[in-house]
């Protein structure tokens, strides 16, 4: 089930009458229930997974709490770590290392070899292992007490919102407003149909009208040209961020009309003056993950340069790795960490150069010129992250030079008209006006104050959801993640 569908039309209303009008113990139990058949309308036998992990995070994590022996405590969080990422690292990337394993014989012996198993990638396995990881790890460190009721721990893995592409929220936030009974509020109601309806935009709007100009450049590459390439980064680049924030800002809203907040997920990365910057605005939950359990814990930046430049590279190459099991994904990831040592090791260089020649790096020019620069270095990035293979990556950065002499012609050759690119500038506008709006509460607030215009909103929002579901609602891109 995904929220653009029309099964989902019927499914949310549901789980909030449920929620609002029974005790808050039953509310829990429904609210899990329905949490449960959201992720069952996937595939019924891949549950178990999650509940074997969460089982496994909540059984170690009370032995955690209650053992005095720091052998012991260190054994549950092995067991944890082996159990949660043996099931991701089995599912997701086993068949990459067997074709990997596979290529490599081949290469050296001639001999043809097959690894690979008939595995289905369970959807969200990423986002909910880390959810139980990041419980059990702050159980461990002594940051977060042990929740000894199962279900309500269960929920917190499974909330409905976002299990399938997070944002990956962490203990502390969101199991203290799970053991709460919320009531049905006109503030939370307008606050997040309005965020619901801004994520629908996003989705169903953006997203999926650059998706068809994007796919028909980069699911043919070898008859792809210059200008086709380039005007196909740059709109997959809005694409996946409408697709992803569009996600995020419909689950955001979901929990919102429950009473409930998630963290903030996407702060306008396109905006962004470095990559760092970016980085700090982009999929927030998973790099604020990446930097407390995996960056900090190597030694972050309070070592040797050559250590910090290696954990910078260690936790980009694991980042590409988690978006997928593919190579493409893993130079992504490489080449994010190449801009991030880079930027640090000139940092203080382009520092001392500016001064030297007297420029003033609060101009609006200059801060300009450093966003236009981050979303250059982004968007070739994203070539390699939207390629289908490698071979496809030499293939459309040798075709980068190809049919500039006529520029309209190739364009048109693709299926790409004038007519088309300003539809889609055009909606990529009101976006972006739409994330302003919002940054500044006023998509919450000042757009939705009257309950008449929420609902002309919504109504508007499942309009389009009944729209797509006649060819078929289209899935998000993070949930191959």
């Amino acid at each position: 089930m995904t929220f653009n569908s029309s099964e989902f039309l019927i499914f949310f209303p549901i789980t909030l009458l449920l929620y609002f009008l029974l005790p808050k113990k039953l509310s829990r139990i429904s609210l899990l229930i329905m949490s449960c058949i959201f992720y069952l309308a996937w595939d019924i036998k891949l549950i178990g997974l999650i509940f074997f992990t969460t089982f496994v995070s909540y059984l170690c994590a009370i032995i955690i709490e209650k053992s005095n022996r720091v052998a012991i405590k260190r054994l549950c969080i092995v067991i944890t770590l082996v159990s949660c990422l043996g099931v991701l690292f089995f599912f997701k990337y086993y068949n990459f290392l067997a074709e990997t394993l596979g290529w490599a014989i081949k290469a050296t012996s001639g001999a043809a070899y097959d690894f690979t198993l008939d595995l289905v990638l369970p959807v969200g396995i990423s986002f909910y292992t880390f959810q139980t990881l990041s419980y059990a790890i702050d159980v461990y460190r002594g940051t977060e007490k042990v929740e000894r009721n199962f279900l309500l721990f269960a929920l917190y893995v499974t909330f409905f919102p976002q299990l399938v592409a997070g944002p990956i929220e962490r203990p502390g936030n969101l199991l203290p407003q799970l053991r709460e009974k919320n009531k049905l509020t006109s503030e939370n109601a307008r606050a997040g149909l309005c965020k619901m309806a801004v994520g629908f935009f996003k989705k169903i709007v953006v997203a999926d009208l650059l998706a068809e100009y994007v796919n028909a450049v980069f699911n043919d590459a070898a008859n792809s040209t210059g200008p086709g390439i380039l005007l196909a980064t740059v709109f997959f680049a809005f694409q996946i961020y409408c697709d992803f924030s569009g996600y995020t800002d419909i689950a955001i809203g979901c929990a919102r009309v429950m009473g409930i907040k998630l963290m903030k997920n996407f702060d306008r990365p396109y905006t962004a003056r470095s990559i760092k910057d970016f980085w700090a605005r982009w999929h927030i939950s998973l790099s604020t993950w990446f930097r407390d359990y995996l960056y900090f814990p190597l030694g972050g930046s309070r070592c040797s340069k050559p250590r910090h430049m290696f954990n910078l590279f260690m936790v980009f190459f694991v980042s590409g790795l988690w978006h997928g099991a593919n190579w493409t994904f893993v130079i992504w990831g490489l080449l994010h960490a190449a801009y991030r040592i880079i930027g640090e090791l000139t940092y203080k260089k382009r520092r001392a150069l500016w001064e030297r020649m007297h420029i003033d790096t609060t101009k609006l020019w200059f801060r300009a010129g450093q966003r236009a620069i981050t979303f250059v270095l982004v968007c070739f990035a994203w070539i390699f992250f939207r390629a289908n293979s490698i071979s496809d990556i030499g293939v459309l950065l040798s075709n980068l030079t190809v049919g500039w002499g006529d520029i309209p012609a190739t364009l048109a050759s693709m299926g790409i008209g004038i007519t088309s690119i300003l539809v889609a500038v055009l909606s990529v506008i009101v976006m972006s006006q739409l994330d302003i709006l919002t940054e500044r509460n006023e998509a919450e607030g000042a757009i939705c104050t009257k309950t008449s215009t929420v609902w002309l909103v919504w109504a508007v929002a499942i309009a389009w959801i009944m729209l797509l579901s006649v060819g078929g609602a289209s899935t998000f891109i993070y949930f191959q993640f």
